[in-house]
């Protein structure tokens, strides 16, 4: 980032609800910087409901004036870099500059689903997303381009128009693994975690910047980003009750239970807690948050958004 500034962000984690617009205008108006959505091609099998990032973000900048929109994130191994690169610059384009493209390899239990429904091996997957970063950087910003890697080959091609941010989006990249705190460092414009503890927030935080600058590379309008499960409520226990619901209950194991996996990976409680909770994240290096309130239905997320912007925001901001 260019200065210390912290931004707020949401991220749409409600199943059945695709009203990105009205997600979007409600964000803008309540203060957020940005909305963001993952995606599955096919999410386990059996699956459930998801959309795709870049479409859903497209809805979302243009429902929108001043809002930035992340795909956070999309799955960049499951698709051909020509593509994905023309899809990237046709919504940074049609947005005014507003994209944060935000990629990973998919790290959902099943994934494997997805993978097999597309004909790409799973086990490619780290390989062919190095690739495709090398060459849609190169795609953004050279006309007449030919590439010859190990998964992909093309010749004489360009992409008009170019990005509308210059050289091109932000590229925020997610991920859990050593492996991708690698290419964050290496080929990414910001680091984009999910369910870490504050420690392990800490560690690879410090891990990227080390990588970075071993590598030469500026860090001054780096992205420390983190995708970040929350549930606010007047009573804590309340919020905890949700959290275990949603992520405790997800990733228990025989080694710790559901309330000590949501105390650890989740922000919970009342608007002093979440306040107490979000600097503690900013003390470990967080500048860019983007939150996802855990909800069952759109008017509990509604309702834990406007807490959080009335409550938690403004004493940020």
């Amino acid at each position: 980032m260019a200065d210390n500034a912290i931004t707020f962000g949401l991220n749409l984690s409600v199943d059945n609800f695709w009203d990105l617009p009205d997600f979007a205008r409600r964000a803008e108006d309540l203060g957020y910087d940005r909305v963001s959505i993952g995606e599955h091609v096919m999410d386990g099998n059996p699956p459930r409901p998801t959309v795709m990032g870049l479409p859903a973000m497209a809805a979302a900048a243009g429902a929108t004036t001043r809002l930035r929109v992340l795909t956070g994130i999309v799955i960049a191994p499951l698709y051909h870099p020509v593509m994905l690169a023309k899809l990237v610059a046709t919504v940074d384009q049609i947005s005014g500059g507003r994209l944060d493209f935000g990629i990973g390899i998919s790290g959902q239990r099943d994934t494997r689903a997805e993978f097999d429904a597309m004909e790409i091996p799973v086990n490619t997957r780290g390989r062919r997303t190095d690739e495709i970063l090398r060459a849609m950087k190169q795609l953004w910003t050279e006309d007449h381009v030919s590439h010859h890697g190990r998964f992909f080959n093309y010749d004489d091609v360009t992409l008009e128009p170019k990005p509308h941010q210059q050289p091109y989006p932000p590229i925020w990249v997610a991920g859990r693994s050593d492996a991708a705190v690698r290419r964050a460092a290496i080929a990414g414009d910001g680091w984009y975690p999910y369910l870490f503890t504050v420690n392990r927030l800490r560690r690879s935080n410090t891990s990227v910047r080390e990588m970075a600058e071993h590598a030469g590379r500026d860090l001054s309008r780096f992205h420390w980003g983190l995708n970040q499960p929350t549930a606010i409520d007047e009573d804590p226990d309340k919020a905890l009750e949700t959290a275990v619901a949603h992520v405790g209950q997800r990733y228990v194991t025989p080694e710790r239970s559901a309330e000590d996996i949501a105390r650890a990976l989740c922000i919970t409680g009342n608007a002093e807690d979440c306040i107490g909770a979000v600097q503690e994240r900013v003390d470990a290096g967080v500048r860019d948050f983007v939150f996802g309130f855990l909800a069952g239905e759109p008017d509990d997320y509604f309702r834990q958004m406007e807490m959080f912007s009335s409550r938690v925001l403004s004493h940020f901001k």
